[in-house]
Parts: structure tokens; C-alpha cells; sequence
């Protein structure tokens, strides 16, 4: 029992590393280079006697050479030359070289992790996307239109109870009187269909020049404010236009309610999509 039990608990172990690994390499490469300067700075003074060392043996090995040459006097180094300075040097901040490039070798590695990781995510959501693109047009085409229809007004109305807007702001955006809600970002605002159509077609026009669309250039156009995802999640003309879903249902307190939906979801590699 206590053979499984520790082979268990180093299987836990190795699966946290791994998990964890590109912010244990990052953690230990930070270390290392306030480890490494820590270190250069120390072996600094040792690096100072050693110059003045050198410096000494080559005025006296000079006025070695000046006495056997007749000379009376000869001018003393002050400075030693670069390659001079390296040869004396070099051995003083060799542990600091060492910690530094294991730092450095710690930071690629964390990065590497986390590119292969991205990569990893950014195929499964690839996968993902089509997958429910496949799963709704089959829907429709199983069901129909007015009753998948139906079904996301059902969703819409479950989003609206899940954010009731008596515990919410309501964004007033001088863009209409109509009460809305974005599934996106979970926001009330205050728009009209008309005016988001024709916010939809103008951001649309201007893809077919600009290539995509941000998520916050529509929130922009909208009157709302930015979001930390706004920036990451957008449209690419490759992939559709920006296509609007709307839900007309009954907030919490018994106002229409506007649901905006996308039907074609903004994506994270929008921009790399050209």
C-alpha cells in the first residue's frame, strides 16, 4: 500500500510539473538573472586586483625591457587593452556566465512550452469552431430555420435570467431607446435594431477594405467601452461578415429586451486569418 501510494504521489508530482512547466522555467530564469548579476557584481572586486595585478606585472616587465635597453625612464600603463582586460577577467565571472546561461536556457524553454501549448489550444478551437458550425447548419437544415429560431430565443431568454438587469448598468449610448443586451461581453445598453443593422453593415464595408474587424471597433461603433478580450476576439473577411442575432424577450423587471447574438462567433486569430 505504501509503494502505491508513493508511486502515486510522484505521479501527481510529475503532472504538476508538467502542467506548471512554463511558469516553474520562468520563476527559475528570472531567479537565475538576479542570481547571475548578484554574482557579477561580487566577483567584481576580485576583478579589480586582478587588473591591478596585470597592470603592475606589465610596467614592471616594460621597465624591465627600458633598463636592458639603456632607457632611463618609461611610461606606465594605466589602462590595460580590451583583449588584455578579457584574458585577466574572464575567469572571475565564469559561475556567473554558467547561472546566466541556464537562466536564459530556463526563459526559451518556458516560451517553447508556451508556444507548443497556443498552438495546441489554438488547434482545438479550430476543431471546436468548425464542429459547431457543422452541428448548426445541420440543425437548420434538420429542423428548420423558425424553429432553431425558437431555440436560440430560448437560450437568449436563459442568458437574460442568468444576468438579470436589475443588478446591472444599463449603458445609455444616445444610439436608441430600446433596452439591449450583448451575450458577449454581458452588458445592457440601450441602442435600436436599425441603428445596430446599419452599425453592422458600415463595420462590414469596412472590413472589405481593412481585411478584419476587432471586437472593439464594433463596441466602439455601438457607444460601449472597450474590453480586455475586445482587442483578441474579432472578424476576418476570410472566414464571414459579422452576422447579428437578435432575440426580442422580456428582462427580469418586465422590459423588452433586445438579445444580441453573433452568427458568425468573432474569433482569437482573426488578424493571422489574411
Amino acid at each position: 500500500m505504501e509503494k502505491w501510494n508513493m508511486a502515486k504521489t510522484v505521479k501527481n508530482i510529475r503532472r504538476a510539473v508538467s502542467k506548471h512547466s512554463p511558469e516553474i522555467l520562468t520563476g527559475i530564469g528570472i531567479a537565475g538573472m538576479v542570481t547571475t548579476a548578484v554574482m557579477a557584481v561580487r566577483a567584481t572586486p576580485k576583478a579589480l586586483i586582478l587588473i591591478e595585478e596585470e597592470k603592475e606585472r606589465q610596467n614592471d616587465e616594460f621597465l624591465r625591457e627600458a633598463c636592458e635597453n639603456g632607457k632611463e625612464e618609461c611610461a606606465r600603463i594605466e589602462k590595460l587593452k580590451p583583449l588584455d582586460l578579457i584574458k585577466t577577467t574572464w575567469v572571475c565571472y565564469i559561475p556567473s556566465a554558467v547561472v546566466g546561461g541556464l537562466a536564459i536556457a530556463c526563459l526559451i524553454g518556458a516560451s517553447s512550452a508556451n508556444l507548443r501549448r497556443n498552438a495546441a489550444l489554438a488547434t482545438a478551437y479550430a476543431l471546436s469552431e468548425s464542429a459547431l458550425k457543422e452541428y448548426q447548419e445541420k440543425v437548420v437544415k434538420t429542423i428548420g430555420e423558425k424553429k432553431e429560431q425558437a431555440v436560440r430565443d430560448e437560450i437568449a431568454k436563459e442568458k437574460l435570467q442568468k444576468n438579470p438587469v436589475v443588478n446591472q448598468e444599463v449603458i445609455i449610448t444616445e444610439k436608441g431607446n430600446t433596452l439591449c443586451f450583448d451575450v458577449i461581453s454581458g452588458r445592457y445598453f440601450k441602442s435600436d435594431i436599425e441603428k445596430l443593422r446599419r452599425i453592422e453593415n458600415e463595420l462590414n464595408r469596412q472590413m472589405r477594405d481593412e481585411m478584419y474587424i476587432s471586437l472593439n471597433d464594433f463596441y466602439y461603433e455601438v457607444g460601449l467601452g472597450d474590453t480586455k478580450m475586445g482587442d483578441d476576439l474579432g472578424w476576418n473577411i476570410n472566414e464571414g461578415y459579422i452576422d447579428l442575432s437578435f432575440s426580442s424577450q422580456l428582462a427580469e423587471d418586465g422590459t423588452p429586451c433586445l438579445v444580441l447574438d453573433y452568427r458568425i462567433a468573432p474569433k482569437y486569430d482573426y488578424r493571422e486569418s489574411i
